[in-house]
């Protein structure tokens, strides 16, 4: 079967700048400031003054080489900061590499960001005409697969907003629908479509599935393994830029989470995004007494999670969200800020951080991930924090281990006398 996709031996370098005594994050605008400033010295002949700074050199990645056949859908998978997001922008021919190359056969549909491929100043409807053009595609052909678009989006009443007012289920729903209906030959998507509700990540997954057959061929990065197993035949593994494992889907998700869990993390952080107003940067777990967790946890142990923010401006009607998923990816719990008395929990600027119980016994026996996210209305979520770190829950009596199910409660029987003779 013909290739669709060959990557050969890719890297992908980028350079880190550090302020000597300070672990500040640099934006584009800092690099390209830094830049100006520099050569402004040379030409007055100052020298390079400020020698403060030091470069270090990250590989986001390292030698990675596969195939995809035509037709063949393949799920990414792996830890946050594996690469594959960079390995997807470069076969989306966003990002050049620093060696290596990708063939491609077909023209690639993208979504990995929301408001990828949009023009903010354009209406919805401009954008699909816009996007079609991108992909090489007449007006008329357009015009053919237009309605099916809108359908599939369900944002026919904001046809002629511009897409900037868009929330950003909205920007995901209509940014797939173009994606997937131009009929482009390769269809990539990133972990995006979190941002939508799961009736609509179901509808896209059926899409893609339909794609899959119809011969056309998908590369799809999730932390579900429940939609990377439905959907995918076959899955990548990648751990610090390299292929760890590539193989059929049972094995690869097999492998991520066993070493998710060994790798025994109670606290992810993450690096300060100067560009995004509102961040999740760490979530940490620990026992309800606030204990440290070692290794697997109690039935009848409570759990604590802890979810930091920083947000630069303030977050109206702001909110924040829980959500425990069993090893398919599929959501055992699922918890919100404003479950308890409806109202929101973030609001002002600054750092801030919120604490959430799960009650025991409540877990079955099992391995679990944590995710967060923080959401406003009517936009829904800003950012998430998917699969930040994983635990395992253990019957140390073996009394509920053979029980089925993710949910155990003791609940009160009473027996009633019969009501016959």
């Amino acid at each position: 079967m013909t290739s669709a996709i060959s990557v050969d031996n890719l890297a992908k370098k980028y350079l880190l700048t550090h302020q000597a005594g300070q672990g500040s994050y640099l934006a584009l605008r800092d690099v390209l400031a830094e830049g100006v400033k520099s050569f402004g010295r040379r030409v007055i002949g100052k020298g390079s003054g400020d020698r403060s700074r030091s470069m270090e050199e990250f590989w986001a990645l390292k030698g990675v080489s596969f195939e995809v056949k035509q037709g063949e859908r393949v799920g990414i998978i792996g830890r946050n900061g594996a690469g594959k997001s960079t390995l997807l922008k470069i076969i989306s021919r966003i990002t050049e590499p620093t060696t290596g190359s990708v063939r491609l056969r077909g023209r690639v549909a993208s979504l990995l960001e929301v408001g990828t491929g949009f023009h903010p100043e354009l209406t919805g409807r401009e954008n699909i005409y816009l996007n079609g053009a991108i992909l090489g595609m007449g007006r008329g052909e357009i015009r053919r697969k237009f309605d099916e678009i809108v359908d599939f989006a369900e944002t026919e009443r904001f046809l002629d907003t511009p897409v900037k007012r868009y929330s950003s289920g909205m920007y995901v729903r209509l940014a797939f629908a173009v994606a997937a209906h131009l009929e482009p030959e390769i269809l990539v998507v990133d972990e995006v479509l979190a941002v939508g509700d799961a009736q609509f990540q179901q509808k896209c997954l059926g899409k893609m599935e339909q794609a899959g057959k119809e011969g056309r061929t998908v590369l799809f990065v999730s932390h579900q393994m429940g939609a990377i197993s439905r959907l995918c035949g076959r899955a990548i593994l990648l751990g610090e830029g390299a292929i760890a494992v590539d193989g059929d889907v049972e094995s690869v998700t097999k492998a991520y989470l066993d070493a998710a869990l060994s790798a025994g993390a109670t606290s992810a952080e993450r690096c300060p995004d100067p560009d995004k107003p509102h961040q999740i940067t760490g979530v940490s777990i620990c026992k309800g007494d606030g204990t440290a967790i070692s290794g697997p946890v109690g039935v009848d142990e409570q759990l604590a999670v802890q979810v930091r923010c920083r947000l630069q401006t303030p977050l109206p009607g702001g909110y924040a969200v829980l959500a425990v998923k069993d090893l398919k990816g599929e959501y055992v719990l699922f918890s919100d800020s404003r479950d308890h008395d409806g109202s929101a929990t973030y609001a002002g600027a600054g750092e801030i951080s919120a604490t959430v119980t799960i009650p025991a016994p409540l877990l079955a026996p099992g391995r679990y991930s944590i995710s967060a996210y923080i959401g406003r209305p009517p936009t829904g979520t800003v950012d998430a924090c998917i699969d930040a770190l994983t635990f395992e829950v253990e019957d140390l009596h073996g009394v509920r281990s053979s029980r089925p199910g993710h949910i155990y409660l003791p609940l009160q029987w009473q027996q009633d006398a019969p009501s016959w003779r």
